[in-house]
Formats: structure tokens, C-alpha cells, sequence
């Protein structure tokens, strides 16, 4: 097992928002969330350390909320990245065994990656691993400076950079694998000879070599999976980074998603073969879509959905936390919200699940059985019970349970008065 630091103090000033950087949202779920989801799901590390400085309170209480193997710890001051892993130093003086270090703004970083990494550095058995990028355009980056035996000898930043050393392509990724008991000692001497006055993480590398560390670096497969978020068009761009790969997963296991460019899956949605995704489509936060079911155009699952086989979803329909069964449609302008809904069921157009009671803020269920058909514009107001067979009249807004085999409606009788426009002119 190994444990991890997660470095999530910082304010993220470019996001001019007055939420902390790391909470803000891809598909609902926070960037921060991406980072530790990606740790656990390595199998690798039963404990997480969460750095928090900027707005702390809210990313303790995100982490308290979701995460029974991650701690918070504060850093303040905030004098630079190393002095933020010097953090742990009271909470591991007696631990023997590796940690990997990340950035809490770089959520499309993969468990897969975090295993190989972690792989490396134990095969190569190496005290310090950094990880590494290949950038026909490294300008910005600090550049892995390797030895003759493909070791590292340092990090230089950009702007120390000589023009031979500005000339090489692998940067630093910004993500270690250390020894903890061999390298512990270096966070209580680094330096802040540096013009920020801060202590850098990225000094390890020197330290290490200077005191006779084998250091290494691993070179990263897709350089999308260290994409930071600093800003709200670095956030645009990673939503479209995640949702690509997705959407390219989806494709390759016999998905037909009619325009890739207008759909947004959630990571956490699995979609079984033969499902048409029409344009416009998003979807969000857990679900599970069965086999031939259409979904779209302009459709929207919110989470909490399983649709199974041969389950039509159609344009400007809503579907939140509702499990629906085969062969059934809701073709048009519907919301079905908090639902049980049985196979071979039509929903009428302009159908609406009232789940939500303002006064008492409670959400109840509807459950819908088989066979049974609702029609247009009808209100079913939960909890609410349409046993099986039974017809739902069009405008109609059903209270009670309604028995198998019965019509309800709740129309009022059709007027027609002759000649009332002649009358009124």
C-alpha cells in the first residue's frame, strides 16, 4: 500500500470565482474529487492528505462529506509547494514506504497512469520518481535535465533555462513517487533562495542527487492527463478533454453517437451496444443505459438513472433518479423525476412526475407499471401510485392511486359557445 499527498491550498485567482479552485465542477463532480477518485481506484493507497489553505473550511467539508481515507491539513502560511508536503511530516514521521505527490487541479490524471507510475518507480527501485512530458512547445515548463544513464540530474524552470537546456522537450508534470523514509528529511531543508522567496517542491530532485538518491523519471503517454485548471477557460477546455475520451470509449464499445461535438456523457454512465445518442444530448452523474435505447436529440439524464433494454428517451426530456424498464417511451417535452416506471409504458408529451413539495422541501416517489399509458400534458403528483393497464387522460392532474385497468381524467367537459367572437366584436 502507498499514501498520497494531495496539494489543494491554493486560491486560483485566474478562476475569479469566490469558490475554492479545487471545487469547481466537470459533469457535477469537483476537481478535487477527479484526483483522489484517481488515487483510490489504483487499488494502491488506503490514506489521502489533502493540503487545504485558500477557503479551507469548504474543502474540509467536501472532503469529511465523501471520503472516508482522505484527512484535511493546513498550510498556513502558504510559502510554496514544498513547504505544503512539509505539512504531513507530524502524520508520517514512522511511516516506511512510497507516497505519490499531485495537484489537486489536474483532473483528468487517470488511475491507470497512477499504477504504471507507481510500477516504475518500484521496478526501477528508485527513491525519487517524477513524472515527465514530451511538449513540441515546452516554452513555460521546467525541463528534466536527465545524466548519461538516463537518471535525473535536476528541474530547471523556463527562466532559468540556458538556450541548449530551453531546446529540450520533456518538462516536469508536476507529480512524484518517494520514498517516504529516504526523502522525508528533505522538506525540513529545503531553501527559499529563489525569487518568490518559497520552498519548491520540484528541489527534491537536487536534494535527492545530492545526497546520493537514485532519481527517476517516468514519461507520461497522453499529456492531457496533466492539463491544470487555473482558469475558467482552462476548466472549458478540460470538460472537453474528459468528454472526448469518453465519448471515444463509447464509441470504440459499439455506441452510435450521431454528433460527438453536442453530446456530453458523464465518466460515471455506462451505456450498453446499439444505443443511439442523438445531438444535444447530456448526460450527467451516474447512470445506466441498457442496450437499443434512443436517447435525444436535446435530452437531459441527470443521474441516478437506469433505463433498460429497447427505452426511448426523446427530445426536451428531463430523467432524474427514475429506473425504467424495457420498451418504454417518453418521446416529448417530459420530466420524470424520482420515479419507478414499468416496461412497455407510453408517456404522453408534456407529462410531468410533481415529485418536490415546496413547503415540506420532501421529494416522494411515482411509480408506474406496466402496460400503462399517461397522456399528454398530464400532472402525476407524487407519491402516486398507476398500477398496471391503466390510462391516464390527456390534462389530466392525478392525486390518488389509480387501479389496474381504469381510465383516470380530470378534464373539465368541453364548452362550445357558438358565434362568441361575432358576439364580443
Amino acid at each position: 500500500m502507498l499514501k498520497s499527498i494531495i496539494l489543494a491550498a491554493g486560491k486560483g485567482t485566474r478562476m475569479k470565482s469566490e469558490k475554492p479552485k479545487v471545487l469547481h465542477e466537470i459533469f457535477n463532480k469537483t476537481l478535487l474529487g477527479y484526483v483522489i477518485d484517481a488515487v483510490n481506484n489504483t487499488k494502491l493507497a488506503d490514506e489521502n492528505f489533502i493540503i487545504v489553505g485558500h477557503q479551507a473550511e469548504q474543502v474540509e467539508e467536501f472532503v469529511k462529506s465523501n471520503y472516508s481515507n482522505a484527512k484535511t491539513i493546513l498550510q498556513s502560511p502558504q510559502l510554496g509547494t514544498g513547504h505544503a508536503v512539509s505539512m504531513v511530516l507530524p502524520y508520517l514521521n514512522n511511516y516506511y514506504g512510497n507516497i505519490i505527490i499531485l495537484c489537486g487541479d489536474t483532473p483528468l490524471i487517470t488511475s491507470e497512469t497512477l499504477k504504471e507510475f507507481v510500477e516504475f518507480h518500484k521496478n526501477n527501485n528508485s527513491d525519487i520518481t517524477v513524472m515527465s512530458a514530451i511538449f513540441d512547445s515546452p516554452f513555460g515548463y521546467g525541463r528534466i535535465i536527465r545524466k548519461s544513464d538516463n537518471t535525473v540530474d535536476s528541474i530547471v524552470e523556463e527562466k532559468d533555462a540556458s538556450p541548449e537546456q530551453k531546446s529540450i522537450k520533456e518538462i516536469n508534470a508536476g507529480i512524484y513517487c518517494i520514498k517516504w523514509e529516504k526523502v522525508k528529511n528533505a522538506f525540513t531543508e529545503l531553501q527559499t533562495n529563489n525569487a518568490q522567496g518559497e520552498y519548491y517542491l520540484t528541489d527534491i530532485i537536487k536534494w535527492g542527487n545530492n545526497n546520493g538518491l537514485k532519481v527517476d523519471a517516468y514519461t507520461l503517454k497522453d499529456n492531457e492527463e496533466i492539463y491544470g485548471i487555473n482558469s475558467k477557460s482552462n476548466l472549458a477546455e478540460a470538460f472537453k478533454m474528459l468528454n472526448r475520451r469518453i465519448i471515444k470509449k463509447h464509441l470504440e464499445n459499439g455506441i452510435t453517437i450521431i454528433d460527438p461535438d453536442t453530446t456530453w456523457i458523464s465518466p460515471e454512465t455506462s451505456i450498453d451496444t446499439d444505443t443511439i445518442i442523438y445531438p444535444s444530448t447530456y448526460i450527467e452523474g451516474e447512470n445506466k443505459i441498457g442496450r437499443n435505447c434512443k436517447i435525444g436529440p436535446f435530452a437531459h439524464i441527470r443521474g441516478g438513472v437506469i433505463l433498460e433494454d429497447y427505452v426511448k428517451i426523446g427530445n426536451f426530456v428531463e430523467v432524474k433518479k427514475t429506473t425504467i424498464k424495457s420498451n418504454t417511451n417518453a418521446c416529448h417535452l417530459t420530466y420524470l423525476g424520482d420515479s419507478e416506471i414499468g416496461s412497455h409504458v407510453n408517456i404522453g408529451a408534456g407529462t410531468i412526475t410533481a415529485n418536490y413539495n415546496p413547503l415540506t422541501k420532501e421529494k416522494s416517489k411515482t411509480v408506474i407499471e406496466d402496460d400503462v399509458k399517461i397522456g399528454s400534458n398530464s400532472v402525476l403528483v407524487a407519491p402516486v401510485k398507476i398500477e398496471q393497464g391503466a390510462n391516464v387522460g390527456a390534462l389530466s392532474v392525478i392525486t390518488k392511486d389509480i387501479s389496474s385497468w381504469a381510465l383516470a381524467i380530470t378534464r373539465t367537459p368541453l364548452k362550445i359557445i357558438e358565434n362568441w367572437v361575432k358576439m364580443k366584436k
